[in-house]
Parts: C-alpha cells; structure tokens; sequence
C-alpha cells in the first residue's frame, strides 16, 4: 500500500535539439538527471522571481545596479552622520566635559566643606575637653560620621566618574552599535538605580 502512494506521476515536455544539447551539458556538468536539472532549473526560476520571458541584462548592468543602490546607502549613512550623529556627538561630549569639570568643583567644594567642617568640629571638641573633660566619646563619633561621610563621598564620586565614562562612551557608538548602546543603557540605569 504504502508503495503504491510513493508513485511520481511524469510528464514529458517538447524542447528543440538545441535546448536538448544544453540540457545534456549541464547533467554532465553537475551529475543530475535530466528530470533533476529541469526540477531544479525550474525552483530556481520560481524562488529568484525570475521572468523567463524577459531577457536577462548584462552581468555589468545588474553589477552597476547593485553599485549604485550601494552607493546610495553609503551616501544616505555619511549625510545621517554628517546632518544628525555628528553633531549629537558633539553635544554629548560637551555636556560630558561640562559635566566633568562641574563634578570637579563640586568634589573640591564639598572637600573644603568637609575639611571647614572638620576644623570647627575638632575646635568644639577642644572647648568641650577643656570645660567637661569627655573629649575622647564625642571626637571618635564625630570622626567616624566625617569618616562614613567622606566615604559616601568617594563613593557617589566613583559612582558619578563611571556614569560620566558611561554616557561619553554611549556617545561615542555607531549607528550600528544598538547591542552596544542598549547594553551601556541598561547598565546607566541600573547605575543610577542603585543609590
């Protein structure tokens, strides 16, 4: 039973002596039958939306063609980075230098503060020793708050030096980057996340 659905039905078709000869050629050529070849020469056709009725143009006018379409998007990309990457560039890394000198001054400032601060308190702690003579409680308190809080300060100005090293090199990605500049996204946010 089973054989008996297996079973090809063939057909025959009328080609001239010419066609025939070329046909023997390429079963010669490529170790096919002559049903394989035409099968084959004919799912080609189909898949490559060929139109057999039209006469195939030169090998330079589909080469020209495909140079030029190449071309095209060549200058398509080089203008979409002339008219809008560049210049978004440029926008990042002069916000990313601003914002670096800004976090500077911030850290000098906040640095004097805490060195201002420290002064004032180390004062007061002498003033108390001399009055009430507990100096040593309250100086190691006082220290390990400035301490903790210079610590955090370090911390959030790593934090801050690595987003800023983050969003210079998000600037600096190709169009084609996407997988670069989805990566460096979420690892900006996850940065910020964490506080």
């Amino acid at each position: 039973m089973s054989n008996q659905n297996r079973k090809t039905i063939f057909t025959t078709i009328a080609i001239d002596k010419e066609t025939g000869s070329l046909v023997e050629k390429l079963c010669k050529r490529y170790s096919l039958k002559k049903g394989e070849i035409v099968k084959r020469a004919f799912l080609y056709i189909d898949k490559a939306c060929i139109n057999p009725s039209e006469a195939p143009e030169s090998t330079k006018a589909e080469l020209a063609k495909i140079n030029k379409r190449q071309d095209d998007i060549i200058r398509f990309i080089r203008h979409y980075e002339e008219e809008q990457l560049n210049p978004m560039i440029r926008v990042c890394n002069s916000i990313a230098v601003r914002f670096d000198i800004v976090v500077k001054d911030m850290n000098e400032e906040l640095n004097r503060e805490i060195a201002n601060s420290k002064d004032i308190l180390i004062q007061v702690l002498r003033k108390l020793d001399e009055q009430f003579g507990k100096q040593a409680d309250v100086i190691n308190n006082q220290s390990q708050q400035i301490n903790n809080l210079s610590q955090l300060q370090q911390m959030n100005n790593k934090k801050l030096l690595k987003l800023i090293s983050l969003y210079t090199e998000l600037a600096s990605c190709g169009v084609m980057d996407n997988k670069r500049k989805e990566s460096l996204k979420a690892e900006i946010i996850s940065l910020i996340n964490n506080q």
